[in-house]
């Protein structure tokens, strides 16, 4: 993966969002505020320090032990975990 393919979806952060059992899943998950959850993948992807990746129709970021899952067509964060 190229910078400027990383750059597409940093560009796009206007356009990430999820669905109302992708919200429940990631707060369990994660164990977040939902209030939080978009804003918090969204941080995510925007820091420079995550290790981001595309794997055919989805994007992975990597930061500490969590990482998030976004389909790479329709900004859908599918789903985010804590690494095992």
């Amino acid at each position: 993966m190229t910078d400027n393919d990383i750059s597409f979806l940093i560009s796009n952060l206007d356009k990430i969002h999820t669905t109302e059992l992708g919200l429940q899943r990631i707060k369990n998950n994660l164990s977040l505020d939902s209030n939080i959850v978009v804003e918090y993948c969204k941080k995510m992807i925007k820091d420079s320090t995550s290790y981001i990746y595309r794997r055919g129709k989805n994007w992975y970021i990597e930061k500490g032990n969590c990482v998030i899952t976004v389909n790479a067509y329709s900004y859908t964060i599918i789903t985010a975990h804590k690494k095992k």
